[in-house]
């Protein structure tokens, strides 16, 4: 996974459409996770679970606590790549 917000974005769009066949157009930095993503608690722990894998970075669930948007979860990566492995 890339190392700056637009390559994140880009992958995690990817991500989406591959673990919960989202619509690719459908998925802004805008987008909200639960209301219109439709994703559950159960996705959310997929998807993170699924992203420490791509990213070899494991996260926190308290960073994923105020996570509400696409543009959030591209944050939270972003940082944690940041920081190191």
């Amino acid at each position: 996974m890339g190392k700056d917000k637009e390559q994140i974005y880009l992958e995690l769009k990817k991500t989406l459409n591959k673990l919960f066949e989202i619509e690719l157009d459908s998925i802004t930095l805008e987008s909200r996770l639960y209301e219109e993503l439709d994703l559950d608690s159960i996705d959310a722990v997929d998807l993170i679970v699924h992203l420490q894998t791509i990213t070899k970075h494991k996260f926190k669930p308290e960073e994923f606590k105020s996570v509400k948007t696409v543009s959030d979860v591209v944050d939270v990566i972003y940082t944690g790549l940041q920081s190191g492995y």
